[in-house]
């Protein structure tokens, strides 16, 4: 997954906006503009970084000359006290741009490293974590792509990639049939359904729909396998609501394809990194 430049150079300049304003009071009326200083990213946890490129672009924006030393690229492990990137320039540009890229890098890293542990998790399994679209209003291409830098899968981008029946949805169709028969009637051919559903009657009746994928939703590890037998391989089966890393092992070994965890996105903790500049 590449990100596209010029979202995350929107991103950015409102970023930038937002927190210098017309100017930026200590720095510019503390260091002359002249000054030339170097900065250092470092690491204050064990983790995957994610967003070098994106923190670094920060810079770069405030003075294309500034210079930009990677020692960590996204997806890279990295350990307590180890230095993620350098920086040349001039010393009022670092000071800017510090606390943006920081709070872009951390976010970053917070759902790349978090993604990581619940992949390793799973390993050996035939399951696969997978992201929601629980996320932040303008920051989804930046979240979704640091759960890939984790390890982790994305689940669909938004609302157009697929059709995706929840409770509401069925209930204001009138049933599981009946909406994914007259879904079926109005999408093409490259769009996939999938169903919502919350026991094992539900499952049979989406399975006779011929939904393509079946959500199996805040159900036991126990149930989950008795989904897996049911299904026998006729539909995609995604595991969601109320996992934790405790549950997630169990849930992965009753034989589902996919784990789909909010948590990654929504109420991830950002990974600390410090940046010192002299």
């Amino acid at each position: 997954m590449i990100l596209n430049k010029f979202y995350v150079d929107n991103l950015i300049k409102s970023a930038l906006m937002e927190d210098i304003n017309y100017c930026d009071v200590t720095t510019d009326y503390l260091i002359p503009a002249a000054q030339n200083g170097e900065g250092r990213l470092m690491a204050k946890a064990d983790g995957i970084v994610c967003g070098t490129e994106v923190a670094a672009r920060v810079f770069t924006m405030l003075d294309e000359t500034t210079q930009i030393e990677f020692l960590k690229r996204d997806g890279d492990a990295v350990k307590y006290g180890e230095d993620i990137m350098k920086l040349k320039g001039k010393t009022a540009v670092l000071l800017k741009g510090e606390r943006t890229a920081l709070n872009l890098i951390q976010h970053m890293s917070g759902i790349a490293t978090a993604s990581n542990r619940y992949a390793k998790i799973v390993e050996g399994t035939g399951a696969s974590i997978a992201d929601t679209r629980k996320t932040l209003p303008g920051l989804r291409p930046l979240q979704k792509y640091a759960v890939m830098c984790g390890g982790a899968k994305n689940h669909r981008y938004n609302l157009s990639d697929a059709a995706m029946l929840k409770d509401n949805h069925i209930d204001a169709a009138g049933g599981i049939t009946a909406a994914i028969t007259k879904l079926r009637s109005k999408i093409g051919h490259m769009t996939k359904i999938e169903v919502e559903t919350r026991n094992l009657e539900e499952l049979k009746e989406a399975l006779a729909a011929k939904a393509d994928v079946i959500m199996l939703d805040n159900m036991s590890p126990e149930m989950m396998k008795e989904a897996v037998a049911i299904t026998a391989g006729k539909a995609v089966l995604e595991a969601s609501g109320g996992i934790t890393d405790e549950t997630l092992r169990a849930v992965a070994e009753s034989g589902v394809d996919i784990i789909s965890v909010g948590a990654l996105t929504h109420s991830v903790k950002a990974f600390d990194i410090s940046m010192y500049v002299r």
